[in-house]
């Protein structure tokens, strides 16, 4: 009995029967609408006659029309808003998300339809049957009601069916409770199905988060390849600073200018990608130095580097392909720093053709194959992924990008042709 009391009354049916009302509260102005349609086509006297045939055919107008306002592609989410709230369905099952296939505004019509017709019919019958019961219970207490006009209304000419009010209003009462829970459940039952994510929903939330998954790894190439880089340039321009600091005091000078300009950089790049992260970042172009900044890189970079040029400016090459190009240099230097120190020099070469851009990196092979000396070392703990960010951020722009050992030569050698005419990200 205990279940069977919450089940019909419970919280849980209460917030149902609120949404069910919600509904038939909805179903109001289309009913207006059908009973405009419908009266001049019936012998009822006025616009809200107590006439049935107005009312039910006014209710059949009126689902049709609440059937195509729902295909507009916002009574998704403000149906979804209410029944998450009033059917005790977790909201994982729903899709908030505006409708914009037409099976999802089909979906939702269908739901809109059922929330609406149910709710009209559960809202009709919890205004009249109420009232209805009561008086049929209070029969047996009120000779005047008896003999009152709702009395013989209802024909209550045997003793057996006016004393019998009592027990038949209960059950009035009690079936309305039921079918108020049933039509409750029926709902929180159909929701997920109607309200729930098609496969164009699940496809474009996939294509969202592959989205900013891309961004989330640009931002991490970002620190990666601004941070590292700083990290090596100065450790290697302190490095060099406390060996010569009783010797040389001119070239300390130097170095800790060399470390400031460095940092000052590095704070202001870092603060931009940590500004996107705070915002969320969007599938816009993240800031950046371009290869305009490439003179003030060489400079603080600690590495001696021979740069050259061909094939005319770099001020003029696509924003995007200038900065990926940057951050490519800036990587190779800090390889390079780090696994062969500040005494080993580096050429690099750039060269714009007329539809691509070539970078071409080289410093001496140590002895052991892997892009520097042995000699001094640079090491970052969880290091070893600017290699690959070099060949992610060459795909980005449809190019590509090579870091091997070239043996013959004894160099270590990094290119990367990056397409002038595909710098979009």
């Amino acid at each position: 009995m205990r279940r069977l009391g919450t089940g019909l009354l419970g919280r849980r049916a209460r917030l149902r029967w609120v949404h069910l009302i919600l509904g038939g509260a909805l179903l109001m102005p289309y009913w207006l609408v059908g009973t405009l349609v419908v009266a001049p086509f019936t012998d009822a006297a006025g616009l809200f006659s107590g006439s049935v045939a107005v009312q039910f055919g006014a209710y059949a107008v009126a689902l049709p029309l609440a059937a195509v306002s729902a295909l507009l592609p916002l009574a998704r989410p403000m149906s979804v808003a209410a029944a998450r709230t009033l059917c005790g369905v977790a909201p994982e099952r729903f899709a908030e998300a505006p409708a914009r296939s037409w099976a999802a505004r089909v979906r939702t019509a269908g739901w809109f339809t059922l929330h609406v017709g149910v709710g009209g019919l559960v809202s009709g019958a919890s205004l009249a049957l109420p009232p209805f019961a009561v008086t049929v219970m209070a029969l047996p207490f009120s000779a005047g009601l008896r003999e009152s006009a709702v009395g013989a209304s209802y024909a209550l000419d045997h003793d057996w069916l006016v004393y019998g009010g009592v027990p038949a209003g209960l059950l009035m009462l009690l079936a309305l409770a039921g079918a108020c829970a049933g039509a409750g459940e029926l709902l929180a039952r159909v929701a997920p199905r109607l309200l729930g994510s098609t496969p164009a929903d699940r496809l474009a939330a996939a294509e969202r988060r592959a989205a900013e998954l891309a961004v989330r790894n640009r931002l991490a190439r970002e620190l990666h390849d601004s941070v590292g880089h700083a990290l090596s340039a100065v450790t290697l321009q302190a490095g060099a600073a406390r060996k010569v600091l009783d010797s040389d005091v001119e070239f300390v000078r130097e170095a800790l200018a060399a470390i400031e300009e460095t940092t000052r950089r590095t704070v202001g790049e870092l603060d931009a990608v940590l500004g996107l992260l705070r915002q969320g970042a969007d599938d816009g172009e993240l800031p950046g130095p371009g290869l305009e900044a490439l003179e003030g890189l060489l400079s603080a970079t600690g590495v001696p580097v021979a740069l050259t040029v061909a094939g005319g400016e770099v001020a003029g090459v696509p924003g995007p392909v200038s900065r990926e190009a940057y951050r490519i240099v800036q990587e190779g230097l800090t390889n390079a720093a780090r696994h062969a120190g500040g005494a080993t020099p580096v050429s690099l070469r750039i060269v714009r053709y007329e539809e691509e851009l070539e970078i071409v990196m080289e410093n001496p092979l140590s002895g052991d194959g892997d892009g520097g000396g042995a000699r001094v070392r640079v090491v970052r703990p969880g290091g070893g992924r600017g290699l690959r960010g070099i060949g992610e951020r060459a795909r980005l722009l449809g190019g590509h990008a090579v870091a091997r050992p070239v043996p013959g030569d004894g160099v270590w050698r990094l290119t990367a042709r990056l397409p002038l005419t595909g710098g979009g990200r």
